[in-house]
Order: C-alpha cells, then sequence, then structure tokens
C-alpha cells in the first residue's frame, strides 16, 4: 500500500482587533470553513520530495526564497520524523488568495503539518499544531501574533489575547457579512512596521489608538453575544478610523468602504494587516449583502464572499 498522508486547513478573516493584538489587546476571528487549504503527501518510488501547487512546482530544496517559511517547517517536519531519505510527493491545493489578509500561508502551514502527521501515522496534538506552524509565520511575517494560525485550524469564532487567550467565542446575532477582495496585494510586513515606527516616534498618541481599539474589541464582543448589529456596525467603522489613523489602510480599501456605506453598510473596514487586501461590510442579512457584492465588482473589486454570522460560521 501507498503511505499517503492528508491535512486540511480554511480561511480566516479578523473581525476586529488588527494590529493592536501585536501589542497586547484583543482580537476576534472567525474561521470561513468553505474557503479550504488541501495537502496531501503521497509515497513515490523515486524523485526525492518534490512540491505541486500553483506557486511552485519541483524539488523540496529549490523552493523561492519566498516560500522561505513553508521550506523552514518542511525541515523542520522531516527532522522530527526522521525522514530524510523517504521521497513523496506534496500536492498543495488552495482556494485562498495570497495577501490578503485571509490566512493564506497559516492555512498553508496548520494543512502541511496535518499532512505530515497523517503520513507518519501520529496524531497531532494542538499545542504541536500551532507550534509548527508558528515556525513557518515567523519566517513570512515577523512576530505574529498566531491569531492567524489559531483560527485556520479552528471551528469557531476566536477570542484571542497573544500569549494568553484563545477561547472559543460564543454569538448571538442575525446579521451577514460582505467579503470584499480589493485586488491589491496587501502588505503585513510593511504595515506592521509602520506602526511600529509610529511607536518610536509618538509612542503616546499611538497607544492610544491601540488601546482605543482594544476598548472596540471589547465592546464588539457585546454586541455579538446581545445582538445589536447596530451597534456592531459602528464599531467596525470605528475600528476602520483608528486603522486610517494608524496609516494601515491604502485607497483601494477607502474608496470600497465608502461605497458599502452609501449602499446599506452598518459599518465597514478593512480585515487583516492592510496596505490592501479584503475588507468586510456589516449588512443585515444576505440578499443585501448579494447586492452590495455585486456593486462591488462593478467599481473593481476582484473576489467577494458572503459570511453569514448566525446558523453558523460557513461561508
Amino acid at each position: 500500500m501507498v503511505q499517503k498522508g492528508s491535512g486540511t486547513s480554511h480561511a480566516k478573516i479578523i473581525l476586529i482587533g488588527e494590529h493592536s493584538v501585536v501589542y497586547g489587546q484583543p482580537a476576534i476571528a472567525l474561521p470561513l470553513s468553505r474557503v479550504t487549504c488541501n495537502v496531501t503527501i503521497l509515497e513515490t518510488q523515486s524523485g526525492g520530495q518534490r512540491i505541486d501547487s500553483r506557486y511552485f512546482d519541483g524539488p523540496v530544496n529549490q523552493l523561492p526564497e519566498t516560500m522561505a517559511g513553508i521550506a523552514t517547517l518542511i525541515q523542520k517536519l522531516t527532522a522530527y520524523f526522521n525522514g530524510y531519505d523517504d521521497t513523496w510527493l506534496m500536492q498543495i491545493t488552495s482556494m485562498l488568495p495570497a495577501e490578503r489578509g485571509m490566512g493564506s500561508s497559516a492555512a498553508t502551514a496548520v494543512a502541511i503539518t496535518k499532512a505530515f502527521f497523517d503520513y507518519y501515522g501520529h496524531v497531532v496534538s494542538r499545542e504541536q499544531l500551532l507550534a509548527f506552524a508558528d515556525i513557518e509565520e515567523q519566517i513570512t511575517h515577523r512576530s505574529p501574533s498566531g491569531l492567524d494560525a489559531a483560527t485556520v485550524s479552528s471551528d469557531s469564532p476566536i477570542w484571542y489575547v497573544k500569549n494568553s487567550q484563545t477561547v472559543p467565542l460564543q454569538m448571538n446575532i442575525d446579521a451577514t457579512l460582505l467579503i470584499v477582495d480589493t485586488g491589491v496585494e496587501g502588505r503585513t510586513k510593511e504595515a506592521i512596521n509602520t506602526v511600529k515606527r509610529q511607536l518610536e516616534t509618538n509612542q503616546l498618541v499611538t497607544m492610544q489608538r491601540i488601546e482605543q481599539l482594544g476598548k472596540l474589541v471589547r465592546e464588539t464582543k457585546s454586541c455579538l453575544q446581545r445582538g445589536d448589529i447596530t451597534k456592531l456596525g459602528k464599531c467596525l467603522t470605528a475600528a476602520q478610523q483608528q486603522l486610517s489613523a494608524l496609516s494601515v489602510s491604502h485607497p483601494s480599501l477607502d474608496e470600497l468602504i465608502d461605497l458599502a456605506m452609501l449602499n446599506g453598510a452598518l459599518g465597514a473596514k478593512l480585515t487583516g494587516g492592510g496596505r490592501g487586501g479584503c475588507l468586510i461590510a456589516l449588512m443585515d442579512n444576505e440578499t443585501a449583502a448579494k447586492k452590495l457584492a455585486t456593486k462591488m465588482v462593478s467599481a473593481g473589486a476582484s473576489a467577494t464572499w458572503i459570511q453569514p454570522l448566525s446558523g453558523g460560521l460557513e461561508a
């Protein structure tokens, strides 16, 4: 029998708490279970260790610098299982767009780790899963909060505080999120460094913005549990104002957020690292979200997803 291992993960969005989560404030993130990443490892009789993916097709030892995090993760997993001499083909199939704040790199790392453990007949603990995923994320994003890996490997909304709390979050709300890809590649590292520089040059004001974002996250949690969609929308919009002030937004985001607010959104903001990538708009219902999605695409958005906030969290 040919040895085989498989692993799956999914996309995520940060509802609120971007950037401030790096500095100890809470964040709320949602899994998108239908936007999936699948990894399969198949034993081969020759050919060493190879990868087949949309970004690279060839030997693992020839992975490009842009995939350095994945290369290091595979090296660590190979060492963990003493699999240096094993020959296999790793197939990576992902629905997640890269550099859009949807957790593409973390999802790939989680799926690869699961596939390795499955291939060698081991059960991976959540602690092991997040530790291995962090190897990739440290290289890809530098000083990541850990939120991406926690959410792309979870089936529930996450309340997250760096190095402190990762707990499922119960919601009692009837609304719909529209997720919109601007088509502009996000620049997470650049955005993180921008906030860091602002802390160095204007610490008092920057920390006030970070603390205000933390306050908005806590208010958002209360809104989700009380079912207050009007206040929730105001929290999301207020968060966008703080993120803009931290210089992590982008004209493509600002234009589409304005369009959303002019067309029935209760609130809208960027999601993820910013400087491009995706935005989210809170809508009363799915019908309204579909109408707005059509207008977004007409205005230049490259893709949209609809995420119910009631009756489960399947995208």
